[in-house]
């Protein structure tokens, strides 16, 4: 039977999901502002671009660390609970970032602490959105997340500027704060109509590394693991050295930076209204795998063109790729995924992501001095191209989730 049309406005009919909704859009504002003004207190901090790469070294260094970790507390304790006390932790950084702002030691310390926090919130969040709406709702109310957090993005980065432009960098901490108390709140009512599975006796080393285990002996994971990789490799400097496209190609400066990211921006945002208009299915492999080919077309037109105008058509597009295949990747993974393992699953892929984020920003960097920022754009758009093209075929294959029966 085909999965029946849901939109936004049908799941936040449910009072759980806009509960979560609602504390996560609040939260985004927070990490919005406080994003800006963590970038700005660092470069005032030590005058060079290398303490301001500190800055995502400190968000995903706790990934790399402590995934994991997160992915069996997730899937041992309730998750709301888990969220609930990632947001006070994080509100409690937040407010203690003002008193240790002039030394830079402890202002990456607390980003490390920052960004920790949301290692534990966000597989709690995704491994709790099946438990509030049905199988095809389920691409609505992840669109509804996705969209939420990149209008957040667009509508408040401008006003970040201008807020730490003239007050400085404490409001921006203090108003992070109140947004993790509004999200522990919104939280705290939240009450899932279903529960984890109940987990064996197993230890906590074999439930930390049972999601990586699963994720490399279920196919349908295993293939999805290899995608992702690929377009982390991707990803992770063709973002980066955007900046650097505009200037040594574009010949564009910082305005045309702006105008290359708010391209990207508005993209993001329509993918998802467009997603929920196609479909209800999690499991379309066009509307899965279809982003990566459409993404590593747009990094090829970018590696050749000169115009302006054409990359900001392409990375409209782009942007458009981009959501719409997070949105069908965390759908795809919801609906396969047992309950019992699926934070452990989730953190396992944020681990994965981050990993080969932080490699293709090295490399990428290197390759970019050595060899142009056009052959950057262009391995990227290859990476994103097989991909793509490996998922399409690894799904059409018949690889298929055997997660159902396999790790607590």
């Amino acid at each position: 039977m085909a999965a029946r049309r849901r939109g936004l406005r049908t799941v936040l009919r449910n009072p759980g999901y806009r509960r979560l909704f609602a504390a996560q859009t609040i939260s985004r504002w927070g990490d919005t502002v406080t994003t800006v003004a963590l970038i700005v207190l660092v470069f005032r901090l030590t005058g060079s671009g290398l303490g301001v790469g500190g800055v995502v070294i400190a968000e995903i260094l706790p990934v790399l660390l402590l995934a994991p970790v997160a992915g069996a507390v997730v899937d041992r304790l309730p998750r709301v609970r888990v969220m609930v006390l990632a947001d006070v932790a994080r509100m409690l950084l937040a407010v203690a970032l003002p008193l240790v702002d002039q030394h830079v030691v402890t202002v990456f310390a607390v980003a490390f602490g920052l960004s920790a926090g949301s290692v534990f919130f966000n597989p709690a969040s995704a491994s709790t959105v099946p438990a509030l709406v049905d199988e095809d709702e389920l691409v609505a109310a992840n669109s509804g997340l996705w969209s939420a957090a990149v209008v957040s993005q667009i509508a408040l980065a401008p006003l970040a500027g201008a807020m730490v432009a003239a007050w400085g960098t404490d409001p921006a901490f203090w108003f992070n704060a109140a947004t993790f108390a509004g999200s522990a709140l919104a939280l705290t009512g939240l009450r899932p109509p279903r529960s984890p599975a109940a987990v064996s006796s197993a230890s906590w080393v074999a439930r930390v590394v049972a999601g990586p285990r699963l994720v490399v002996r279920d196919r349908l994971l295993r293939l999805l693991a290899v995608v992702q990789l690929l377009a982390a490799l991707s990803a992770g400097a063709t973002s980066a050295l955007l900046v650097v496209l505009a200037e040594r190609r574009l010949g564009t400066g910082a305005g045309g930076f702006g105008l290359l990211m708010g391209a990207i921006g508005v993209g993001a945002a329509l993918g998802p209204l467009l997603l929920t208009v196609l479909t209800a299915d999690p499991r379309r492999p066009a509307l899965i795998f279809g982003p990566y080919l459409l993404r590593g077309l747009v990094d090829l037109v970018l590696a050749v063109t000169r115009s302006l105008p054409t990359a900001m058509v392409a990375l409209t597009a782009y942007g458009v790729g981009t959501s719409t295949g997070m949105v069908t990747y965390h759908a795809l993974l919801q609906a396969e995924v047992p309950e019992h393992s699926r934070g452990r699953v989730f953190a396992a892929f944020d681990l994965l992501w981050q990993t080969g984020r932080l490699a293709s920003i090295g490399l990428g960097g290197l390759a970019a001095d050595l060899l142009g920022i056009q052959v950057v754009y262009a391995l990227g758009g290859a990476l994103l191209l097989l991909a793509g093209t490996l998922g399409l075929a690894g799904l059409r294959g018949g690889a298929g989730s055997a997660s159902r029966r396999d790790a607590r």
